[in-house]
């Protein structure tokens, strides 16, 4: 059976610019295989059909804007340039125009037109694809993936997907509103009744995690994550690597006015008390308030509990004395009675410095006493009746931001499998990584190129689950 696979293309008045015949083609039917377009057909046959209509939609467009003034611009040469596309690398040649001689201009002599056209020469849904891909494998993966099934294998690899990817980062970080640490900077308090009544409230989350420094091996750095869940809208996450960001506030200002919150919406942040993210939650909107995480409170009374189960089989009335202790102090923190609770740790760690006993890791009880004691009172604005909000309903454990620290930092940041970072390039890759994965890159490219929303008819984009 012979195939022939011809391209006409039309213009507005429906004659036709351009006939040209794409590919001839000889196909047998002996199997499965046989059937339909083999991969290295429709890789050759999309590469070639890119090129024709590329090189026909650019001259088209170079001679509508070959006009200056009113004046034919004179031809002065070519140089080439390639167009890197989904469907393959475009060659074209980008001429120059000499410009019109004005008396004392001191301007350029002569244009290229197509750098306004395609001033980075690389197709938006292109540099899309890979940015998308990238944040969610390794670079070369990525790579490899984009020249599996496209006819880019061509000038395509780990460093290109890099650039291109990092690029888009830093637009993005471009993009970022001026400096401002809270929402009380954008309006006057007395024009907060006109604000429309907000849809709910929304729930912040903020965490830590850590990895590998490319420049020093023996050391990590931090990067700070969380997840916002309104309550009538989608989640969305944020990241950034701590101290390379200098105005994080600023970022989570812009983080949430972008999920719609206004000066007078109630927000809630959860942390698990450090004083990194403490520090980011305080002043952000009047109507915030900053929850200490039950999670990391429950987690470190567990751990003292094991040290008094410890104690119990060396001083049975003593270690009975103690696990009542730590019982009482988490039924006041979890009921809000922040000042009891305090009064029974105080109380913990006389009668724990009072023992005399050879229980050989007393030192290590005493100084996780210790720690626990600072770590309430650093907190102790922090503290809530857990109880009555959480027969409420609401949230009171960070633990969906556990969820998001493995989702966004562990997945692609692989600590297993020791990769190192330098804090730049994982700070720009949190960027794109974050609204991967909440859906939102999308709708960014579509923001930059509006002709790309043509391209998802329901407006709408899958989310990642990688």
């Amino acid at each position: 059976m012979q195939v022939r696979i011809v391209m006409e293309i039309t213009g507005d008045d429906s004659g036709t610019i351009d006939r040209e015949v794409i590919a001839d083609m000889e196909k047998i039917t002996q199997g499965a295989e046989d059937l339909g377009l083999s991969l290295a057909e429709g890789k050759a046959l999309l590469a070639k059909l890119q090129q024709r209509m590329v090189e026909t939609q650019v001259e088209s467009w170079l001679k509508e804007n070959r006009v200056k003034d009113g004046r034919r611009l004179r031809h002065k040469g070519y140089y080439p340039i390639t167009f890197h596309t989904l469907f393959g690398q475009v060659r074209l040649k980008s001429p120059r125009y000499a410009l019109p001689v004005r008396g004392g201009s001191n301007g350029p002599a002569t244009i290229s037109p197509l750098r306004q056209l395609i001033p980075d020469h690389i197709a938006p849904e292109r540099l899309y694809l890979e940015t998308r891909w990238a944040s969610l494998v390794p670079y070369a993966a990525a790579a490899d993936l984009l020249a599996d099934v496209l006819p880019i294998d061509s000038g395509i690899n780990a460093t290109t997907v890099r650039q291109h990817a990092l690029r888009t980062a830093g637009r993005i970080e471009r993009e970022l509103t001026e400096e401002r640490v809270s929402f009380m900077q954008d309006s006057c308090p007395r024009d907060w009744m006109d604000l429309p009544i907000p849809d709910g409230r929304i729930v912040i989350g903020l965490d830590g995690g850590y990895i590998r420094d490319r420049n020093d091996r023996k050391k990590n750095f931090e990067l700070i994550v969380g997840r916002s869940l309104p309550e009538n809208g989608d989640p969305r996450y944020i990241g950034f690597v701590h101290g390379h960001d200098r105005r994080p506030q600023r970022r989570i200002i812009d983080h949430l006015k972008k999920q719609g919150v206004q000066a007078n919406q109630d927000i809630t942040f959860i942390t698990d008390g450090g004083e990194e993210v403490r520090s980011l939650a305080e002043m952000i909107a009047p109507a915030s308030e900053h929850v200490l995480d039950w999670f990391h409170i429950t987690m470190r009374i567990t751990v003292l509990r094991q040290f008094a189960q410890g104690l119990h089989h060396h001083d049975e009335e003593a270690g009975n004395g103690m696990l009542d202790m730590l019982s009482r102090i988490k039924w006041y923190l979890w009921h809000g009675n922040t000042y009891r609770a305090r009064e029974e740790i105080d109380w913990l760690i006389d009668d724990a410095e009072a023992l005399e006993t050879d229980y050989p890791t007393m030192r290590r009880f005493l100084t996780a006493i210790g720690e626990f004691r600072s770590y309430i009172a650093t907190n102790h604005a922090s503290l809530i009746n857990y109880g009555e909000r959480y027969r409420s309903g609401e949230r009171i454990s960070s633990a969906f931001v556990e969820a998001t620290v493995n989702a966004v930092v562990s997945k692609r940041f692989a600590k297993k499998q020791q990769m190192q970072w330098s804090r730049t390039g994982a700070h720009l890759l949190l960027q794109t990584r974050t609204q991967t994965l909440d859906g939102s890159l999308r709708s960014t490219f579509e923001k930059w190129y509006p002709g790309m929303a043509n391209d998802y008819r329901d407006g709408t984009e899958k989310r990642a689950v990688a």
